[in-house]
């Protein structure tokens, strides 16, 4: 059994920062990828940003710069750091992660930026 619990959403400004935190529990071995991906109101859920076990990260175009994804493989912990918030980014972010046999999603963490 694998669990994701997901904190650090909220309600911010434009312009504003939120770091996103997802820690995995349970029977894990090994993590392949760790992720977030967000959904907004009647639009796709789309990829955020992952990073693979060796370090290379991957951003959507439109956060490239502005947030930064890391991992904590000791505490099989992903992290999101966002900066420069805008609008548009206003959604519910879920982490993901890829166990090789499985994958697993967090509940999701509301995400609002709105002045």
């Amino acid at each position: 059994q694998v669990q994701l619990v997901e904190s650090g959403g909220g309600l911010v400004q434009p312009g504003g920062s939120l770091t996103l935190s997802c820690a995995a529990t349970g029977n894990i071995y090994s993590i392949n990828v760790m992720g977030w991906y967000r959904q907004a109101p009647g639009k796709q859920r789309e990829l955020v940003a992952n990073i693979l076990s060796g370090g290379t990260k991957t951003y959507l175009d439109s956060v490239m710069g502005r947030f930064t994804i890391s991992r904590d493989n000791a505490k099989n912990t992903v992290y999101l750091q966002m900066n420069s918030l805008k609008p548009e980014d206003t959604a519910t972010y879920y982490c993901h992660v890829d166990l090789g046999p499985t994958d697993h999603w967090g509940q999701g963490t509301q995400v609002t930026v709105s002045s």
